[in-house]
């Protein structure tokens, strides 16, 4: 493989913070088709992909990329890949602040919803709610209210 003729490290963080937006505006897009979904679930694999080949990924970086791809795997309905992608979300924010660990149960609060399994739902509904009153900054603790809310 030759080197290329640019720089492979800047090109990777550019590509997972562009991807990572163009798949946020699809989340949001009321009328999405079937091929914004489909791109919306591409964008979002290849965030994911690209935030791995960067050499300063964090776990903070993983839990936000699997969180996005588990929520687009349960507006698409795609149960298992959702629940799997919540659950490794999870994983990755056990030590993170509380507005990532709030998220990681909102999705798989989420996943499980859309399983049909309403007590793990419940459960991780309850979990993210406790992270609510120990995340500092208003806006994010709104944000993360407002999203449990609409899981209810």
């Amino acid at each position: 493989m030759t080197t290329p003729p640019f720089d492979l490290a800047q090109a990777h963080r550019y590509f997972a913070a562009h991807c990572f937006n163009l798949t946020w505006e699809l989340i949001d897009k009321p009328d999405r088709t079937p091929a914004d979904d489909e791109m919306m679930l591409h964008g979002s694999i290849a965030s994911l992909w690209h935030w791995k080949h960067c050499e300063h990924c964090t776990d903070t970086n993983l839990s936000v990329g699997y969180w996005q791809l588990a929520r687009i795997e349960t507006l698409l309905r795609h149960t298992a890949s959702a629940l799997v992608h919540a659950e490794t979300c999870l994983r990755h924010s056990e030590h993170l602040p509380p507005f990532y660990l709030g998220y990681a149960h909102e999705a798989v609060a989420r996943a499980a919803l859309l399983a049909g399994d309403e007590s793990r739902a419940r459960h991780h509904l309850h979990l993210a709610q406790l992270c609510l009153p120990q995340i500092i900054e208003l806006e994010q603790r709104q944000a993360l209210a407002a999203d449990l809310e609409t899981i209810r």
